[in-house]
């Protein structure tokens, strides 16, 4: 696993939120009760950017588009395409359902550092 420097530690505070760019992925950096979370930026179901999804109190995140809902830790799916009403199910169906990729966070150095897998 190869470590990369992404953003000085004091640019992301408490409840904020920042897109990096590392070796091809959009990258989507996250500060929830103190914990520092990295996660692709685009929702494996239908491609929406995560970015100004809802983050709740239990360390998930909601897609902004069908409420697709994953573990902020293992990018586990909590739900899949369940809005809207009624047609979220067919519009689940659309994509097979697929965890977020997550990436570990470390600081180091007054600096955040994301683990990128070398085959990556």
């Amino acid at each position: 696993m190869d470590w990369i420097e992404v953003l000085p530690h004091d640019e992301l505070p408490d409840a904020q939120r920042r897109v990096v760019h590392v070796e091809g992925h959009a990258i989507l950096l996250l500060r929830h009760k103190s914990q520092i979370y990295a996660l692709d930026n685009i929702c494996p179901h239908m491609g929406a950017a995560l970015e100004s999804g809802e983050v709740t109190e239990d360390a998930t995140i909601v897609c902004p588009r069908h409420h697709s809902a994953f573990d902020l830790r293992t990018g586990e799916v909590k739900a899949w395409a369940p809005w809207p009403p009624g047609l979220g199910r067919l519009l689940g169906a659309v994509a097979r359902k697929k965890a977020l990729r997550v990436y570990p966070t470390r600081v180091e150095q007054g600096s955040i550092w994301v683990g990128i897998e070398k085959s990556d």
